[in-house]
């Protein structure tokens, strides 16, 4: 690591002008999420391998700022060169570098890996000492970086139409509308998932997120789709020439949009004015769309800010909104994924009781304990990928949609904890198991969270359980009034802002209880917002409500029946009727008998 820091502080004191810092982010070039492994620039300097975090290097400090999902991991991970800033407890990072860093300090940063509106931050917290942000021409991680991985040539794929529900010409012909209300002569498209929802495409670039290294830029006469042109077959070259799109280069935006600042961009697959349906854009059209939170500092700093206008993309709630395919398919992946969660489950009892002479997932008798032989052994990594084997079996499936967390007592009170196959803990049948999972399929993506006891639980875990079951129910049976703010998407990208709630949303429904080096219980399921009819409709303004779409059933065993109320067993009741009801096709016989019994309804005269 020591060698890593040196070489960079070379760089960077032999830079024109010579930096007194440089900032090393976790994004990519479109503010990812989760990025590719050849732009994990931040994981390589500093060893910390967390999806959220941000380098700064000094000349003689370092220091990685990152959020509470992280801190234990960091502290592992960092070596003691580095120190832990943590985010919320420590100042943030552009007002530790205004107090900390010299008067007229060159501050480097790359422009394409920050956004917008970050960036603008952080020069307005640099101004009180007349320090300054740098735009490095080239990247000088990638500089030190000598075995950085290569570029994945990976095919871009067309995603047909009875998914995606909406032709690549009537979604141009709505952003083209939006442009002409919002007075704009075009758009820059950076968010990854936005370039994939537009052109109906799908890629495999980045884990988890079956999108393609891609911007486009829409103008109110030609599109452009700038990327690797190996990955066009020429199939996909077709179809964008059919849909008026240009291929580009993916390094040509810069120049692109160097044109698009003087309104000079032009295509030879033009649209014409008769099939712009937005008519001409009028002559007072004279801005450029670029949604600050996924734009790029280095094409927004091509443009006079005068001429830029700075707003959410039209393309984010668009998307959000699931037209009738996308909510079909998004229903029928909820429903293989139910099923392979069922077949995990059956699968795992069995081995339980198999292997650690567990009592099971029904039973609570006394049960004499064993050690499995090492070949038998259950680990949370062995666990999760014979999940991942359970989904990858079905009809659709593209990967994951986001590292499985599969967690044994302890480390489930870890929220985000990431099991490793050299450390992870084996399975126990005396603590809690939570796993969070989800997949994506070709007709839509699954996020499920349950937690389950092969043993006897206590009466406090039971009780907690109880208590994250009622939250859980509560929430899922919420009617509210329209207008009423969700950060809602399950979304590629944690950027979603508190939109209204509206019908046709997904949202997840996730409380949780964490109590650390014991336990954590969470329980999530997939909603969709849809129209409620109520009784009273005050003031007008209609109500909306929840629908599940997520079918695998919660452990009776771990309920404290007494703290249900009489309207929480029914509710209970009527969900595990319909996961027995609708996952009954996947099941085969061993299968369908454990089904059976783990959504037994409960008897209210028992209960009480």
């Amino acid at each position: 690591m020591a060698d890593k820091l040196s070489a960079l502080r070379s760089l960077m004191a032999s830079h024109s002008p010579p930096l007194h810092a440089l900032i090393v982010p976790s994004e990519d070039y479109h503010q990812s999420e989760y990025v590719s492994d050849r732009d994990k620039r931040r994981k390589f300097i500093s060893g910390f391998s967390g999806s959220a975090g941000l380098a700064l290097i000094t000349t003689d400090d370092a220091r990685l700022w990152t959020d509470g999902r992280y801190f234990l991991q960091a502290e592992k991970q960092l070596s003691d060169q580095w120190k832990l800033m943590r985010m919320g407890e420590d100042p943030a990072v552009e007002i530790w570098m205004a107090d900390n860093l010299p008067e007229e300090a060159a501050i480097g940063i790359d422009p394409w890996s920050v956004s917008i509106d970050t960036a603008q931050r952080w020069e307005r917290a640099l101004e009180k000492k007349q320090q300054k942000l740098i735009s490095t021409s080239n990247n000088l991680v990638d500089q030190i970086w000598n075995d950085r991985p290569e570029a994945k040539v990976n095919p871009v794929k067309v995603q047909p139409l009875e998914f995606a529900g909406r032709t690549v010409a009537e979604k141009l012909q709505d952003l083209r509308r939006k442009l002409m209300q919002e007075k704009a002569h075009s758009i820059i498209i950076s968010a990854l998932d936005e370039v994939a929802w537009l052109f109906n495409i799908r890629g495999s670039d980045v884990s988890y997120c079956p999108v393609v290294h891609a911007f486009a830029v829409v103008t109110s006469a030609a599109t452009f789709f700038y990327a690797d042109q190996q990955k066009v077959s020429p199939e996909v070259q077709t179809y964008m020439m059919e849909n008026k799109i240009e291929v580009r280069d993916y390094d040509a935006v810069g120049a692109d949009v160097d044109l698009l600042a003087f309104n000079q961009l032009a295509s030879s697959l033009s649209v014409n004015a008769a099939e712009n349906k937005s008519g001409e854009m009028g002559k007072d059209c004279n801005f450029i769309w670029m949604d600050p939170r996924s734009c790029c500092y280095a094409l927004y700093s091509k443009l006079k800010s005068d001429q830029v206008l700075l707003q959410q993309s039209p393309l984010a709630l668009a998307k959000a909104l699931k037209n009738p395919a996308e909510m079909e398919g998004l229903k029928k992946a909820h429903v293989r994924d139910g099923a392979a969660v069922v077949q995990f489950l059956v699968w795992l009892d069995k081995q339980m009781q198999e292997a650690y002479g567990a009592p099971g997932y029904f039973s609570e008798a006394e049960t004499e304990r064993k050690k499995p032989s090492e070949a038998h052994k259950l680990t949370e990594v062995s666990v999760s990928d014979k999940l991942e084997g359970f989904r990858a079996s079905k009809e659709h499936f593209r990967g994951l949609s986001f590292p499985t967390i599969s967690s044994v007592g302890p480390n489930a009170a870890i929220i985000h904890y990431g099991p490793d196959p050299q450390t992870c803990a084996e399975m126990d049948p005396d603590r809690i198991y939570l796993f969070d999972s989800g997949a994506q399929y070709q007709d839509g993506t699954t996020d499920i969270t349950r937690t389950v006891h092969f043993g006897q639980p206590s009466a406090h875990e039971k009780a907690c359980y109880t208590g994250v079951l009622k939250g859980h129910i509560a929430l899922g049976d919420a009617r509210f009034p329209k207008g009423t703010n969700g950060p809602h998407l399950i979304s590629f990208r944690p950027q979603a802002q508190n939109v209204p709630l509206q019908a046709a949303m997904t949202v997840t429904d996730e409380p949780g209880y964490y109590e650390d080096g014991n336990f954590g219980i969470r329980l999530e399921n997939v909603l969709i917002v849809n129209e409620a009819n109520t009784e009273f409709n005050f003031g007008d303004r209609g109500y909306l409500e929840f629908e599940h779409i997520t079918w695998a059933p919660y452990q009776h065993k771990l309920i404290n029946l007494s703290l249900l109320t009489p309207e929480e067993i029914s509710w209970l009741n009527t969900y595990h009727s319909r996961c027995r009801e609708i996952l009954t096709p996947y099941m085969n016989d061993t299968e369908m008998a454990w089904l059976i019994k783990a959504t037994e309804p409960i008897d209210m005269v028992m209960s009480h």
